[in-house]
């Protein structure tokens, strides 16, 4: 069964963030990290599962996928899947 993609405002804001700094250098290359990222949440609905749990918490709801250097935060919910964090890989600590 398919679950709900919801994105969360600061994941959007995170998203967001993240294309304008690649932007200084290429804008093509910010909007294809930007479809990069949208692609890879939107397979969550089907395989929701395929993230890594979170290393920093020990909550099998909490996963990551890697994209590019950045980690896409999410939580699996039964029926819908919640985009929590977007963050560059560098960082050390999610929020």
């Amino acid at each position: 069964m398919a679950r709900q993609i919801i994105w969360t405002e600061p994941a959007w804001d995170d998203l967001d963030a993240a294309a304008e700094y690649i932007a200084r250098d290429s804008e093509y290359y910010a909007a294809a990290f930007v479809q990069e990222v949208k692609d890879a949440v939107e397979s969550l609905s089907e395989l929701a599962e395929r993230g890594q749990v979170v290393p920093e918490f020990d909550d099998p709801s909490l996963r990551e996928l890697l994209v590019r250097p950045y980690r896409v935060i999410y939580q699996v919910l039964p029926s819908e899947v919640t985009i929590v964090a977007v963050i560059h890989g560098a960082r050390r600590s999610w929020r």
